[in-house]
Order: C-alpha cells, then structure tokens, then sequence
C-alpha cells in the first residue's frame, strides 16, 4: 500500500513537471512573436550603472548579497563581478508563480533565518511587479534580525503595485507586460535569453 502511493505520488510529480515542458516548435514560436524591449548591450550597461548606485551605498558595510532563487540567478551572476568590496553570498526562495503566468500565493522554499542575523543584506531579484514577494522577503529580514535591508531588481515594472514596497536599486523600468529573459522567465524557459523581451499577447 505505501509503495503504491509512493509510486502514485511520484507519478504526479512527474507529470506536474512534464505539463511545464515546452516542445522546440513551441518555443520558437513564442519567441519568434515576441518583442525585444532591451538588448543585451544595453542591459550590460544597465547593470553597470546598477552596480554603481550599489556601491555608493554599501562599499563600506561589508553586506550579505541574497539571491532571490530562481530569477536572479543571472542578475547576481553578472552583477557581484562589478561588485569590487568585501561582501558574502546566500540565497532564499519564496515563490509565486512556480511556473505559471500569474501570481499566486506566496510559499517559501528557503528562508535563510541564520545567515542574515546581524548582517547588512542586500536583496537582489530579478523583477518587481506586484511587489508581494520583495516585500515578504525584506520583512523576514528584519524580523530575523538583519542589521539593515536594501533590495535591488534589474527590472521594476510600470504599474499599480499590491503594496507600498519600493526597492532602493532598480535597473530599468519597463511596461506591465509579460516579459522573459537576463533571468525573467516564461513558463520556466527563455531565462537565458540575450536581453528582455515581452511576451505576445497570442501566448499569455
């Protein structure tokens, strides 16, 4: 009987998964109508002037830099290079989307309670949309103890957000459309994607 259900389980994991993977013809046919908003020149020029602003505040404070998993994997890839100060590297994972399009309820996957204590942390994401997220994050900071909180998105987007929460560092602000690439994903692909693009309306 539990090996059944292990089995069963397991089964749905994987089809859970499989429902997310998209075919070659798929992908090429979302990414062949959908709409490049910045190049990846410029959004190198973007991080640059991102990472300026950052050390202008935290060169002398020696910070904890929080990855939030998994868009900003490759915003922090590209930015704790231009990074020239002493600092320290974790992650944390709360999610929303867990590959669908919109939103949904937060859950968190890693919340690193011991790192952060005491510590001046900077917070990197890859988007601020509604909000919700960053601001769950930089809130478990502080109640966990963080010296100080600041938070850094390489993309914020044009729009009502759910909350008062604003980052301190923000690369580009872009338009409220469903955007992919530089670690913005679409249906958990495009993430290595060569700049931003919006997503067609055809595929929302």
């Amino acid at each position: 009987m539990l090996r059944a259900w292990i089995c069963e389980r397991y089964r749905l994991k994987r089809k859970a998964v499989n429902t997310m993977e998209m075919s070659r013809e798929q992908y090429d046919a979302v990414a062949g109508r959908a709409e490049l908003l910045v190049s990846g020149a410029q959004m190198e020029r973007i991080l640059d002037r991102l990472a300026e602003s950052i050390t202008r505040v935290l060169a002398e404070k020696n910070p904890l830099v929080l990855c939030v998993m998994n868009g900003a994997v490759i915003a922090v890839g590209r930015l704790l290079p231009r990074l020239g100060f002493p600092l320290t590297l974790d992650y944390v994972h709360a999610t929303r989307y867990r590959g669908e399009t919109s939103g949904g309820s937060l859950q968190w996957l890693h919340r690193p309670a011991a790192s952060v204590r005491g510590r001046n942390v900077l917070a990197v994401d890859d988007i601020l949309d509604e909000g919700v997220t960053l601001d769950a994050i930089d809130r478990a900071c502080r109640e966990d103890g963080a010296a100080s909180v600041h938070t850094a998105v390489l993309v914020e987007k044009e729009r009502k957000k759910a909350t008062d929460f604003n980052a301190d560092f923000v690369g580009v602000r872009l338009p409220n459309r469903y955007l992919y690439g530089y670690g913005l994903d679409y249906r958990g692909y495009f993430r290595n994607a060569d700049g931003v693009y919006a997503v067609a309306d055809d595929d929302l």
